[in-house]
């Protein structure tokens, strides 16, 4: 029995001095020292030995056993050092080798201009308020004093989502003014920007869809005077000091008295060119004081109450901003016109 029990030793050493893994290890340990183990198998033995040799061999086998379970720890040391170095070797980062660059998308051009526009009324004083694209003819244009048979809600320039010509798609921003106004009291200072939908053929300077920012402000004693004041001072916060711009008088069924804002063309300086179609200006949006009846409509008194509205297409303010010709540019997701921003 004692040579069996050197044989185990040695035998089991030189294995797991060969072992690579701990998976390894851990089958070594199951054979020689579990419970159906080889060094187990010969303890069992034990029984038929004498009472002299028995203290002998068990002596043995405990340090067999002993050196054995050393030896599994220590190679399970070396083992889980050796992955640690191997890991570290595959996973090296030289700090000296230049970073790879990373290609971070930037704002679009029309993004840049909303913000611009948001952050400019925002700082005086207006809180911006959004609306559903999809609306009801009510607040898009009855509400807004546009009755049915007005010429603003012929299917020719409006996408209506039914037959009963009830629901579409917004014409402009105008409809969140009416929805603010009536769950809103007086002093009111909002802006709502968003997308919009008119039935415009695409040409340089129109498009089916586009984007505008509508503002309404209602207050006692509000006049035409506050209403150029505040679009002159969004146009000087855009454009510069020297931006040119002119009122002139108009028509909107929402708004008495109505007037058109236009912007000296970029292209030509007011010479005439294609992109303002040879006038020398370039509208950019409509304006006036808001209705009596749009007032009255959502509960405001207007002999108490006077406001004024506007609707701007930004479309138009991002073409003046970076001196584009084309508004199809804007959307036609090229990467070499959009790198230039």
């Amino acid at each position: 029995m004692k040579s069996m029990l050197e044989e185990i030793k040695n035998t089991s050493l030189s294995a797991i001095d060969s072992a690579y893994t701990l998976n390894d290890l851990e089958a070594l340990r199951v054979k020689y020292l579990g419970k159906k183990g080889d060094l187990t198998s010969i303890l069992k033995q034990m029984g038929g030995l004498s009472p002299e040799e028995r203290p002998v061999i068990g002596q043995l086998a405990n340090e067999i056993r002993t050196r054995i379970e050393d030896a599994l720890e220590n190679r399970a040391v070396e083992i889980k050092q050796a992955q640690l170095e191997s890991k570290l070797r595959e996973e090296t980062l030289d700090v000296t080798i230049p970073g790879k660059k990373i290609f971070v998308g930037k704002k679009h051009p029309l993004a840049t201009v909303w913000d611009e526009v948001t952050d400019i009324f925002i700082g005086m004083g207006y809180t911006v308020v959004e609306g559903p694209e999809v609306e009801l003819s009510d607040y898009c244009f009855t509400k807004l004093n546009t009755p049915p048979g007005h010429p603003a809600r012929d299917r020719q320039d409006t996408f209506y989502l039914t037959e009963e010509e009830d629901i579409c798609l917004r014409t402009q921003t105008s409809s969140v003014q009416i929805r603010v106004m009536e769950h809103t009291s007086p002093p009111i200072r909002i802006i709502s920007p968003g997308r919009v939908y008119r039935k415009d053929e695409v040409d340089a300077t129109h498009s089916p869809m586009f984007h505008q920012v509508e503002g309404l402000v209602v207050d006692k004693g509000i006049t035409m005077g506050d209403l150029k004041g505040t679009l002159n001072t969004l146009m000087q916060s855009l454009y510069g000091k020297d931006v040119i711009t002119r009122f002139r008088p108009h028509h909107f069924p929402y708004t008495e008295p109505s007037c058109e804002v236009d912007m000296q063309c970029f292209e030509c300086k007011g010479a005439g060119c294609r992109v303002c179609k040879e006038e020398g200006w370039i509208e950019l949006l409509g304006a006036g004081m808001v209705h009596p009846k749009v007032l009255e409509g959502c509960g405001i008194d207007p002999d108490i109450y006077s406001g004024f509205a506007f609707g701007i297409g930004i479309d138009r303010l991002t073409m003046r901003r970076f001196n584009i010709r084309d508004l199809r540019l804007l959307f036609e997701n090229d990467m070499r016109f959009l790198r230039q921003f």
